[in-house]
């Protein structure tokens, strides 16, 4: 094992020890099968049935820790003829996503994304249930089941202006056979963005192992690289966290 695979695997147990310590076979098959849609329907499941009322499943923090991060990413994709269109991909039960829809100062179509039923099942009832009302009232918040390696199913080139990954992308790092997926969605990702669009993700990964990483499996026939940023959200409950913020650099026409 690599020592980046070794980092990331120890990352994953720290993670979910808290939140399944009970649940032995279930934290190994989490660390070790994250690209699987089944473990996620398993987990989201098991999770849901342990406590009577709903509460949302944060991966590493909520989004007061970022709300400074997305806000100006917002704004500086606005543009005045249609709402924000945002992507969150791998959304599963976080407030995420509907706190965008909530506290944007910009009209938003929001769309949290993932690719288990459960998951999705389990917020569209906890939104129905809240009745979460938008800053803007033509701001619009939507579930969708989706395979975020095939974005390319519900979205075209250029439509998009915000995505945001909270989690998501090193779940597949750290799964046993998830790391090509995990640049699949990168590619998928930059293709949906606009120019002036840009995909937020979060992570506990040092830059010195991610930026690499982002750099490389950014290169595809259909984008000609990307610009890749990170800054540090800061440590939460003794882990340090990152946004990297990675822009499509546009194909030039010959």
């Amino acid at each position: 094992m690599s020592p980046f695979s070794k980092s990331l695997t120890l990352s994953g147990r720290r993670l979910f020890a808290a939140h399944v310590r009970r649940h032995t076979s279930l934290t190994t098959e989490l660390i070790e099968n994250m690209d699987k849609k089944a473990t996620w329907d398993r987990f989201y499941t098991e999770n849901s049935s342990r406590t009577p009322a709903f509460k949302n499943f944060e991966w590493f923090f909520g989004f007061d820790s970022v709300r400074h991060l997305i806000v100006p990413a917002l704004q500086a994709a606005s543009h005045p003829d249609a709402p924000l269109q945002v992507l969150d991909v791998g959304c599963g039960t976080s407030a995420l996503g509907p706190s965008i829809y909530r506290h944007s100062p910009l009209p938003v179509h929001v769309t949290c994304a993932d690719v288990s039923p459960v998951a999705v099942r389990l917020m569209r009832e906890h939104v129905r249930a809240e009745a979460v009302q938008p800053r803007d009232l033509s701001s619009r918040l939507e579930f969708v089941e989706l395979d975020c390696a095939r974005l390319d199913e519900r979205y075209g080139s250029g439509s998009v202006d915000l995505i945001v990954d909270k989690g998501t992308t090193d779940a597949l790092l750290r799964s046993k056979d998830g790391r090509g997926k995990a640049g699949l969605v990168l590619k998928q990702c930059l293709k949906a963005l606009r120019s002036s669009g840009s995909l937020l993700q979060f992570s506990d990964e040092d830059p010195d192992a991610r930026l690499l990483w982002l750099e490389t499996a950014a290169r595809d026939p259909g984008v000609s690289g990307a610009r890749v940023g990170a800054q540090e959200v800061g440590e939460i409950r003794g882990v340090c966290y990152y946004c990297y913020q990675v822009t499509p650099h546009p194909v030039v026409e010959q």
